[in-house]
């Protein structure tokens, strides 16, 4: 059901891409792009032991995590934190990457196996931004089904490591940070001043057939409304309301979840303030609109999506300040939509916002 000869886009099929254009190289702001994928070999390998294991979980992201192991070239480029790297940001004008775990990460790892190995992944990811402080930052990562774990290590992450965040690649075996026995997760998160960036991955198993069936599990279909399962699941599980200040990231332009607010706040009541929902939890009445939730503790990223309309859209509707720049290295690369957004027609200070100063505020880059 996967697509085995990926390739980084390159712009031969331009569809709706971008035309050829150079990158200014003078521009008047850092390229921040925040949603940059690495991984380490050891969660690579425990993978694909799970997987190749008597009576493996039929989980579709471990089956993901088989097929892209199997892609040389996209792993050389996940792995590498060094000279490769660098080189091709810099070749892309990109100034500093901020750093996630890949999908499907460790999440899809027995509790155990995947706490050890969150701890591993991130000491590697703080040495790799102590070497290269000016172009390198990165998320704590964890395993969410270890609840006492992930707390320690976001905690860890933040205080001791000087993360700059928490990353999670989204369901865990079909589980979300909704359930009322993961909040001890985002009280964490909360506590220690961490933006949880939420990236996609192939829907559960639970209903992740009609999607694999038609060749729609990743990027086309089941990534983003995966993600958007559990952003709207957190929204009206009153997630916010109980934590004000807990910060959400989201990528691939909010998934299209900004086009919907007005539908989404119309048909609220569908959800809002019902009980038995969550396997017959009580009812839950939200304190705002969902719509107020986006424009006040979500962000979102414009990763693999430079196209203008939608993005000044986006900034118009949350409002400027909630959009951020991203590419999603290496899974999508391109010059010309690095040197497009240098062409928006958008005031210096909202490009400026965009591709600098709204990472820096979110992720507290200048900590």
């Amino acid at each position: 059901m996967w697509n085995m000869d990926w390739k980084p886009y390159d712009g031969e099929e331009r569809g709706l891409a971008p035309p050829p254009r150079e990158i200014d190289r003078r521009a008047p702001y850092k390229r921040i792009a925040t949603e940059e994928a690495w991984n380490i070999p050891e969660i690579l390998a425990a993978q694909v032991r799970l997987l190749e294991r008597a009576g493996a979980p039929d989980d579709p992201s471990l089956r993901m995590a088989g097929m892209f192991s199997k892609l040389n070239d996209l792993q050389d480029q996940l792995m590498d934190l060094g000279e490769r790297r660098l080189a091709r940001m810099d070749a892309l004008g990109i100034d500093k990457q901020l750093l996630l775990l890949t999908s499907p990460g460790v999440q899809v790892l027995d509790p155990d196996e995947g706490t050890a190995l969150a701890r591993l992944a991130n000491d590697r990811l703080a040495e790799a931004c102590g070497r290269h402080p000016n172009r390198y930052a990165g998320l704590t990562v964890f395993q969410p089904q270890d609840v006492k774990g992930a707390v320690a290590e976001i905690e860890r992450g933040m205080q001791t490591l000087k993360l700059n965040g928490a990353v999670l690649n989204s369901h865990f075996r079909g589980r979300y940070l909704d359930e009322l026995e993961f909040w001890p997760i985002i009280e964490a998160l909360e506590a220690n001043d961490a933006a949880l960036y939420i990236h996609p991955t192939i829907p559960p198993r639970a209903w992740s057939q009609p999607y694999e069936f038609r060749g729609f599990g990743g990027a086309l279909a089941g990534f983003p409304h995966e993600v958007w399962m559990h952003t709207m699941g957190l929204i009206l599980s009153g997630a916010f309301d109980r934590f004000p200040k807990f910060r959400l990231v989201i990528g691939h332009m909010g998934e299209a979840l900004p086009l919907l607010l007005y539908r989404f706040d119309w048909m609220q009541s569908n959800a809002d303030g019902k009980a038995g929902l969550r396997g017959g939890a009580p009812a839950v009445k939200l304190r705002h609109k969902i719509s107020h939730y986006f424009k006040n503790n979500i962000w979102i990223t414009t990763s693999g999506q430079g196209w203008e309309p939608s993005i000044k859209f986006c900034m118009d509707v949350l409002g400027p300040e909630r959009v951020i720049y991203a590419m999603d290295y290496p899974y999508q690369q391109s010059a010309d939509e690095v040197a497009a957004y240098d062409a928006f027609d958008m005031s210096p200070e909202h490009k400026k916002m965009l591709m600098q100063t709204n990472a820096e505020h979110v992720f507290r880059l200048k900590r």
